[in-house]
């Protein structure tokens, strides 16, 4: 028989439910923020109803944003992973040719701190709102025992109307040219191989100056991961771009494979750009080699565009008012499906 002393409730085995409905209030303004014409529920409900108002195919995906979320615990700084969560799964889908229609997000901690849950969904509003979807579903958990207090994890779904057709790899072919669109940090990948270098081995914290850099190690790790929508839609609108790779985990070596055919090659010329300071900065602290490297970070490239030669000017063009300045960075060969890393 329990001791009277002993008894239980949710509260005190770690799930704050005042919390959550205090938090659920202060989303409301937030979500309805990214509301769309087609998004038809209203917040609170069970499911979120989108209407489409034609027949389409739908591109779906999936992803996280690793454990850039622990610089974020660490620094404080809980506004931006949501937008970098937003971003990230856009550009996965626009790799489809695809854009976005809506979002739902997932936000897990150990335990809940309305203030952080709030910062971190308002970026994946703000995001939401950048790209023209609507944040239409979502869930906050409180799951003490799988997560520690002041640590927490996030995970978004993306779901958007094929809008653009790409040719894909069965059109790559020899003398079909690559450019590179520039990344303006990690993004969202190799966080916990950057961790291990700047904190472990170099002992930097997050409020320290980033060597070489104005700015602190927490600003330079928490730069948001660009969108690259606004940016390619004109060559897509002009039928322009014949494949798109994201460069996400696993670097140029493991993203471009993916658009190409079993006896095609990828050149990568990794001479044609300059890696950023954050990725010279680990290569100096880590001693490691360049393939694992350009196998690990972006290295400064966020995507890469197959297209004809005829089509790169378009392309290189079409970018102006984006505020991103792509370049040629290597060609398609005969070959067997890889890539290579030309330079290193």
């Amino acid at each position: 028989m329990l001791d009277p002393q002993d008894s239980l409730s949710y509260a005190a085995a770690g799930v704050n439910l005042h919390a959550a409905e205090d938090l659920t209030m202060r989303l409301k303004r937030v979500v309805e923020s990214t509301r769309t014409s087609a998004a038809r529920s209203e917040f609170g409900t069970f499911g979120g109803h989108f209407r489409l108002t034609e027949p389409t195919d739908l591109v779906a995906s999936a992803d996280g944003v690793g454990t850039k979320v622990l610089v974020a615990a660490a620094s404080g700084i809980h506004d931006t992973v949501g937008e970098d969560l937003v971003n990230h799964c856009v550009n996965d889908i626009l790799a489809e040719g695809a854009e976005p229609l809506f979002f739902l997000d997932y936000f897990a901690c150990g335990k809940l701190d309305a203030d952080v849950a709030e910062a971190v969904i308002g970026g994946v509003a703000r995001g939401c709102r950048n790209n023209g979807c609507a944040l239409i579903g979502g869930e906050s958990a409180e799951m003490p025992g799988v997560y520690e207090a002041g640590t927490y994890d996030l995970a978004g779904f993306i779901v958007g109307r094929k809008n653009w057709h790409l040719p894909g790899k069965n059109a790559v072919r020899p003398g079909s040219r690559l450019i590179g669109f520039p990344s303006n940090g990690l993004h969202t990948n190799g966080y916990s191989l950057a961790r291990r270098v700047l904190f472990d081995r170099m002992g930097l914290q997050t409020t320290d100056p980033f060597p070489g850099s104005d700015r602190s190690v927490a600003e330079v790790l928490l730069k948001v991961h660009r969108s690259y929508l606004h940016a390619l839609r004109p060559a897509l609108d002009r039928g322009s771009i014949t494949a798109i790779a994201h460069i996400t985990g696993g670097g140029i070596p493991g993203n471009l494979n993916r658009v190409l055919p079993a006896d095609m090659t990828a050149h990568v010329d990794v001479t044609s750009w300059t890696p950023l300071p954050e990725f010279q900065e680990i290569a100096r602290g880590s001693g490691l080699e360049p393939l694992e490297l350009f196998s690990a970070f972006n290295m400064g490239v966020g995507l890469i565009v197959v297209a004809e030669p005829d089509r790169v000017p378009d392309v290189l063009e079409s970018t102006v008012g984006a505020g991103i300045t792509p370049f040629e960075c290597g060609e398609i060969q005969s070959g067997d499906g890889s890539v290579r890393l030309v330079g290193i």
